[in-house]
């Protein structure tokens, strides 16, 4: 009798745990081919030490993703008098995110398939040539071109990041790494400016750019020794490039169409209308080769059920209302209460902080409560209550900031709970295909609420105001009555009060499924 033979007795067996219990149940239904087999064998399990190690390098590299979407913005005036080029500016951006938000889908899709390992290293690696391009770029389209590289990269970051994360961590675990992957993204998009305008101002704008490759080295030079230890999950089959076409197809003109709607283009203009036709019919397109494709590039199955669209649209309107208010709070700053560009920038630190520390409670309650989910849905509701009150009420800024800190702090509480919850009710060899997914449609998500909100704004003053990114026409901010702009902002609050009663909403229609892991009475060492 081989050792397989002895094994398949079940009194040899006996009750399995329910940590391993749970992720058999999650398994796919498939038949595994001899090929795939070794892929199951159990690796030697990691120390505290190596999970440490890897938790640390997954951090630096999720800190090279956030700085790079924000970093630029405060070198730009310098790039453009180098250039000699200022009415193409807003590209060295635009072409980072559009490049970033196709590629999620598509980098969470390959990790299923290909390998974290494979993935990660792919990413950063054409995130590190994009950034000496963009350092050597001679001229502006050369500079935008190597952008889009590098954002290539970087929309691959964020997603095989966190699917390595799920390899390594239980899911009962989990809510409190992603808690302090949110704490690196703010610091990222805080610091990003701040480091941008010190090195174009004293040293040169490319150092913007070169800073990435030595932090890119030391992530790589931490994690690779440990990758080989990590669980593997991943299942080789044939890549459906047709569909993933024709997703980040779809996803890049419906961006351009949020990028250029109401600015360079009127919202009802021929440019605009014919934009969105082509996207809805690429991305009905999309649909219709999924349904019918034996192994598509993003099963439609996946976004059904009890937990995904729920999970999805939660974290999608959350992310879009902090984002959206990021965006535009700096004119309300400035018009309201007469800051500075730069007092504007402060006042938004709250914003942003206080949300990660909502995240860390969540993430905290998720290790130790079996109703992880109740500490979302008292957030959200919290912060919806909030964005009522800011729509309703004239406060002094003390005032204001304390409520924005309040709704912050409930609005973070939905980032932990929404991601684990979305990949623990999937099998392992499909959590990088629907991490990339949740990227994908909550960045969609945030680029609709970011021009929803400059919608509101427009039709509230008129069309003759500046917008978000346009701030440095202090002139202009100056000369709206602050009345106007009290008036204009109170849609603007009742707006993200929707969208967070929307996620409150969503919260509780989604299935709460057990999370395997440490119980409260087993704590993890690690997150203390």
């Amino acid at each position: 009798m081989n050792k397989f033979d002895r094994q398949s007795s079940s009194a040899d067996i006996g009750p399995l745990p329910d940590d391993i219990a749970e992720e058999l149940s999650r398994l796919p239904t498939e038949v595994i081919s001899v090929s795939d087999a070794p892929s199951l064998a159990p690796p030697a399990p990691l120390s505290q030490d190596e999970v440490r190690t890897i938790v640390i390098s997954l951090m630096l590299t999720m800190f090279l993703a956030a700085l790079d979407q924000t970093i630029v913005a405060t070198a730009l005036p310098t790039i453009g008098r180098q250039f000699q080029d200022v009415s193409n500016l807003s590209w060295v951006i635009t072409a980072y995110l559009l490049a970033g938000t196709a590629v999620a889908p598509v980098f969470g899709t390959l990790s299923d398939i290909y390998g974290r390992r494979a993935m990660l290293v792919t990413s950063l690696s054409l995130f590190v040539a994009g950034s000496i391009l963009c350092a050597v770029a001679p001229n502006m389209p050369m500079l935008i071109l190597a952008r889009g590289l590098q954002g290539l990269g970087g929309g691959g970051i964020m997603p095989v990041v966190q699917t390595v994360i799920s390899d390594v961590v239980s899911p009962r675990e989990r809510g409190q790494y992603q808690a302090y992957f949110s704490s690196v993204w703010m610091v990222g998009g805080i610091l990003g400016p701040v480091i941008g305008g010190v090195f174009a101002e004293h040293l040169h704008w490319s150092m913007i750019f070169w800073i990435n490759l030595p932090l890119a080295a030391a992530a790589l030079a931490l994690l690779l020794p440990k990758m080989g230890k990590i669980p593997v999950f991943h299942r080789k089959r044939k890549v459906d490039w047709l569909g993933g076409v024709l997703l980040m197809a779809s996803a890049v003109v419906f961006m351009l169409v949020l990028t250029w709607g109401g600015t360079r283009y009127p919202w009802l203009s021929p440019t605009i209308v014919a934009m969105v036709g082509g996207s809805v019919a690429l991305a009905f397109a999309f649909i219709w080769y999924a349904r019918r494709a034996n192994e598509p590039f993003l099963p439609l199955p996946l976004l059904s059920g009890t937990v995904a669209p729920y999970a999805m649209i939660a974290g999608g309107c959350a992310l879009g209302a902090i984002t959206g208010l990021t965006v535009q709070l700096p004119l309300y700053y400035e018009a309201v209460y007469h800051l500075s560009a730069s007092e504007a920038g402060l006042a938004l630190i709250p914003l942003a902080a206080i949300s990660t520390c909502g995240a860390a409670i969540a993430g905290r309650t998720m290790a130790r409560a079996k109703h992880y989910k109740r500490v979302a849905i008292v957030g959200t509701s919290f912060a919806a209550i909030c964005g009522v009150g800011l729509a309703v009420t004239t406060l002094p800024l003390w005032g204001l900031l304390t409520l924005m800190g309040v709704f912050a702090l409930g609005l973070g509480t939905t980032f932990p709970v929404c991601v684990v919850s979305l990949q623990n009710s999937v099998a392992r060899s499909q959590i990088g295909t629907i991490t990339g997914a949740m990227n994908f449609f909550r960045s969609l998500l945030s680029s609709f609420t970011v021009a929803a909100f400059a919608a509101i704004l427009l039709i509230a003053l008129g069309t003759d105001v500046p917008l978000a990114g346009e701030h440095h026409h202090h002139g202009s901010v100056s000369a709206i009555a602050s009345a106007d702009m009290l008036t204009a902002f109170r849609y603007v609050f009742g707006a993200a009060a929707a969208m967070m009663a929307c996620a409150a909403l969503c919260l509780i229609l989604m299935e709460e499924r057990p999370l395997a892991g440490p119980t409260a009475t087993q704590p993890v060492e690690m997150a203390e």
